[in-house]
């Protein structure tokens, strides 16, 4: 048996065919008589144990696939269209799943090519011998395994042999630079990478892992999606695990606990064997993963049941791909008739109808095996055991087509009009028959086009399945789209685990909520962490926040700016409505004051108080209460301009009126002190012209500042924007800064400092004289208001209420100085005018040297008065006789 040779591995095993011809020995194949030779390459049997091989027979993949060709030779024979006058024959040789075996088994192809020398051998009477010429193989059919097939490719080329595989996919064997006789009539896994990447990228999906079973096949296919996917772009690899050829035990848990290192890759893309997808899925099982991994399968998985059987929960909502297939119906009828009987020529037959009927064939020097029934050779096929076709066995079919229409052509070309093969076809030249392999275009077995591009790929058309088991009535494969050369995916018709209908997410990182941005993981473009875009930030992109303009502040939802709302101090407001009050009380008050002046005007009451300087200073008061009004309005050029004027302006008539009473006593009862003569200035119309110098001083001041800085209005957004940008306001005032507010009322407190001076000083006067006294106590609160009202004021400068605060402060603290000093200069003068008005009599006229000598008297006493406090009692002379 030549399987239990084992020459080298290789091209150099073309060596070994010297001796193993001077052997005789045959290796097991099909021999199918002919004009023309086709070679055959099928994986009859499984890959077999170390040391061994072959191992069990394979019914679909191996024995489906060379009956498939069997079939397609009958008809193309029995085609009177089709290379007629000629009949196709073969050679299939099995290649037991195993790419050295088959390379070994592949030199019975070459061996008509190889030169022998043969002039040393005779026979024993002498004569040369005869030997029989070798039949000559014009092309190959085959392989089945991506690997198997490189294998061969690179022993075919050699000699210039055409090859048509039916089922290698390798993205490898698209290079025609190194495979260039090497077609097949399946599209390579590139196309399959490109349809699954696609698959991918519909149910949304962008961190995935990869499973290879090691080998050509598997590699190169994840190969393949891998460079797709990097070059489509949104599609990371979380996990690229390869599934050893010889496992160890336990290998499989390792990769499941692989996989769940990276658990949010939910989705798993497998180009693997059958046995490693079965292993794969009882490993996932066991660990109690069922429902976690979403599996993406190959070809090789397809629509198969047997790496399913019995792991259905664990491969439910699988979505596999297959080239685009149809079952043959005249293939059918044909395997389906075949028997011992009809067969003969399929060698490898009989260990079919064995495994097939579970019975055993009773054969000259074999032991009958105990337990296992005897076949009768009556069982049919479909009948007495379960069939269904093997899903390349139309291309299997394609491929032989292919082959025979290459043949066609060049017969035509080459022998015109000639039955038979000429002259020109003996032999078949084999680069002058691949140019014709490339150029066949023919409807093929299923209805679909045959062709090859310039690398001798099929065009890529796949059927994209589901494996549904919840909520239908025929748990199975269901067809849920079609790839050709772009997806169409029906996501209605998709269920996940347990029937749901909402695509399952495999994602490295969910998205990030409105108003985050992402901050990319280094090195893994689709994983990320969410990032807030926090204070006055908005989502400029996905990647970056940018601060919103300074007048405007972030969407709710951070996706864009909106306008800041613009506040002002309304007239409803608590922070105005007490201002106002007491303003109105205030505006009364000095109202009702300045009436009764007027109606008593020359009474010795209102003359005595000095008439023209109290409308002075009544007029301040006035204007003070009146200010509360223009701090609240709502700001406007005109206002602004008011409130700048009359800020300053009424306390300035105020505390210069005051100022100017209490300077004229000062002066009176000083120069008392040293002459009788009275001191300059102390007229009315003295003291009209000194009170309105110094409120000039205000006015001008004021007037500059307009020609400096002329009075507008500002939005100010930096006074109310709090961490939360959703509490910010853009306050609508007047171009006052705090500093500028101060500077308005500071010559305003200068005069009040001053007229305090004064007060303080003339404090000893007689209160039958003059006003000092109620002068002073006015002085003396209102200084009290003023030192409460700059902590205050400025002590709420980072509050968010600050407009607020401080425009209530300001406009209360105006408001109580007006009406201490309303209260305390003139609520007794009309007390006394309204409610006893017999006082309000002319007393007798006292010439200035009379005031001044009382004045002079009341000075002695009081000192007298502190000398018996300190035990001295001195006669001082009086001088005033």
């Amino acid at each position: 048996d030549y399987s239990q040779l084992q020459p080298p591995s290789g091209v150099h095993s073309i060596l070994y065919l010297g001796t193993w011809a001077q052997q005789g020995t045959q290796p097991q194949s099909i021999k199918i008589e002919g004009d023309i030779t086709l070679g055959g390459l099928f994986p009859v049997h499984s890959r077999g144990p170390a040391g061994v091989p072959c191992g069990e027979v394979k019914r679909e993949k191996g024995i489906h696939r060379l009956e498939a060709m069997l079939y397609a030779l009958d008809q193309i024979n029995s085609d009177p269209d089709l290379l007629p006058n000629i009949t196709l024959g073969a050679r299939i040789l099995d290649t037991c799943s195993r790419d050295t075996y088959a390379l070994e088994q592949s030199l019975t192809f070459v061996q008509a090519l190889i030169q022998k020398d043969n002039s040393d051998v005779r026979c024993s009477n002498g004569e040369p011998p005869i030997i029989p010429k070798p039949e000559r193989v014009v092309g190959v059919i085959g392989a089945s395994g991506s690997s198997v097939s490189i294998m061969v490719a690179n022993v075919l080329r050699l000699f210039s042999i055409p090859q048509i595989s039916y089922a290698s996919t390798a993205p490898e064997l698209s290079d025609n630079s190194r495979y260039e006789f090497f077609s097949r009539v399946v599209p390579p896994d590139s196309y399959q990478a490109q349809a699954m990447v696609d698959i991918v990228k519909a149910m949304g999906w962008n961190y995935v892992s990869t499973l290879a079973s090691e080998g050509n096949y598997g590699e190169s296919g994840v190969d393949a999606f891998l460079q797709i996917s990097r070059e489509a772009g949104g599609l990371c690899i979380a996990q690229s695990i390869k599934i050893p050829r010889e496992p160890r035990p336990g290998e499989f848990e390792k990769i499941i606990k692989r996989l769940m290192e990276t658990s949010n890759a939910r989705g798993v893309i497998i180009f693997a064997n059958e046995d490693d997808i079965k292993r794969v899925l009882q490993t996932a099982k066991k660990a109690n993963l069922t429902g976690h991994f979403l599996f993406v399968g190959s070809d090789s998985w397809g629509a198969k049941n047997s790496p399913i059987q019995d792991l259905e929960d664990v491969a439910e909502g699988a979505v596999t791909i297959l080239p685009k297939r149809a079952s043959i119906d005249g293939f059918d009828q044909y395997f389906t008739s075949r028997s011992l009987e009809n067969n003969r020529r399929n060698i490898w037959f009989a260990e079919f109808w064995e495994d097939d009927f579970k019975c055993k064939l009773t054969r000259p020097g074999i032991k009958y095996e105990l337990g296992r029934r005897k076949c009768t050779g009556e069982e049919r096929i479909s009948q007495n055991s379960q069939y269904e076709q093997e899903g390349k066995v139309q291309f299997v079919i394609d491929a032989v087509y292919a082959m025979a229409h290459a043949l066609h052509s060049m017969h035509i070309d080459l022998c015109p009009g000639y039955m038979g093969v000429c002259e020109k076809m003996d032999p078949v030249e084999g680069r002058m028959l691949l140019q014709y392999i490339r150029s066949v275009n023919f409807n093929g077995s299923a209805g679909t086009g045959v062709m090859f591009n310039e690398n001798g790929d099929a065009p890529g058309r796949y059927d994209i399945f589901q494996y549904q088991l919840s909520n239908v009535s025929n748990p199975g494969y269901r067809l849920i789209g079609q790839w050709t050369n772009h997806l169409r995916l029906n996501s209605e018709e998709m269920q996940w685990s347990g029937g749901d209908r909402k695509i399952p997410e495999s994602v490295c990182s969910f998205p990030c909520e409105s108003g985050e941005r992402k901050k990319m993981v280094k090195g893994v473009p689709c994983c990320w962490h969410c990032e807030l875009c926090d204070g006055y930030q908005y989502l400029l992109d996905e990647f970056s926040c940018d601060m919103c303009p300074f007048d405007m502040r972030p969407l709710e939802n951070r996706t864009g700016c909106r306008p800041t709302p613009i506040i002002k101090l309304e007239w409803s407001s608590p922070w105005a409505i007490i201002p106002v009050f007491l303003a109105i009380l205030g505006i009364l008050a000095t109202s009702g004051v300045i009436i009764t002046f007027i109606r008593f005007n020359d009474t010795p009451i209102v003359r005595a108080s000095g008439r023209e300087l109290s409308y002075v200073l009544l007029t301040g008061i006035f204007l003070i209460y009146l200010i509360t009004f223009l701090m609240i309005a709502e700001p406007s050029t005109a206002v602004c301009a008011f409130r700048r004027l009359l800020l300053g302006l009424g306390m300035s008539i105020s505390y210069s009126a005051m100022l100017t009473k209490t300077n004229r006593i000062y002066r009176i009862f000083e120069q008392g002190k040293k002459s009788v003569t009275p001191p300059k200035f102390i007229s009315p119309t003295s003291q009209l012209i000194i009170t309105f110098i110094l409120i000039s001083v205000q006015v001008l001041a004021v007037f500059i500042w307009f020609g400096v800085m002329p009075p507008h209005t500002i939005i100010d957004y930096e006074e109310q924007k709090p961490p939360n940008p959703e509490f910010a306001r853009g306050v609508l005032k007047c171009d006052m800064s705090d500093l500028s507010l101060i500077l308005c009322l500071s010559y305003s407190i200068v005069l009040m400092i001053t007229c305090t001076v004064y007060a303080i000083k003339s404090r000893g006067v007689p209160e039958t004289f003059n006003e000092a006294k109620p002068i002073g106590f006015t002085m003396y609160t209102t200084c009290i208001v003023w030192l409460a009202f700059v902590p205050i004021f400025f002590g709420t400068a980072q509050s968010t209420e600050k407009m607020f605060i401080q425009t209530t402060t300001l406009t209360v603290s105006m408001s109580l100085s007006a009406t201490v000093s309303l209260g305390m200069l003139y609520i007794p003068k009309v007390y006394v005018i309204i409610f006893h008005p017999e006082q309000n009599v002319q007393k007798r006229k006292r010439s200035f040297k009379a005031v001044v000598q009382a004045a002079t008297v009341t000075t002695q006493l009081s000192q007298k008065s502190n000398d018996k406090q300190n035990g001295e009692s001195k006669i001082v002379p009086d001088r005033s006789q």
